[in-house]
């Protein structure tokens, strides 16, 4: 706690800030029915699913980039940027794939698959922090 801002802590809020969305959203397509039975408006009941599939790849498209703020603020190395660009690129795929699937089974993939996505990142970064150093 220093008073002040520190755009280390802002690329690490950022990073789950733009990670949420999709994450959320897969797992809104899988299970949108109960969403709308429960009148809960999550994007698949109220906008759709297609929509919400061109939503998750436009946020996962935009993680990528943000994903690599430790890297450009100097609070990682070369591992967690090698790491950072492996995940996102997986993550990217998965969205993509999930665009042109026709069952809610690549829906719960991508969600399973942030799950990891997210730990790993973070786990990436500690290692290339800690242990590296």
């Amino acid at each position: 706690m220093s008073g002040q801002w520190q755009w280390q802590a802002l690329a690490l809020f950022l990073i789950v800030f733009v990670w949420t969305p999709p994450h959320f959203w897969a797992l809104a397509i899988a299970r949108r029915d109960e969403y709308a039975a429960a009148r809960v408006p999550m994007l698949p009941v109220i906008r759709g699913v297609t929509y919400t599939k061109r939503s998750i790849l436009g946020y996962t498209l935009a993680l990528l980039p943000v994903s690599l703020l430790p890297f450009a603020l100097g609070i990682s190395g070369k591992l967690y940027l090698l790491g950072a660009l492996l995940l996102g690129i997986g993550f990217v795929v998965r969205a993509y794939r999930l665009l042109h699937a026709q069952s809610d089974r690549a829906a719960m993939k991508l969600f399973g698959y942030s799950i990891t996505y997210l730990t790993a990142l973070f786990a990436l970064l500690l290692v290339d922090h800690y242990l590296l150093f």
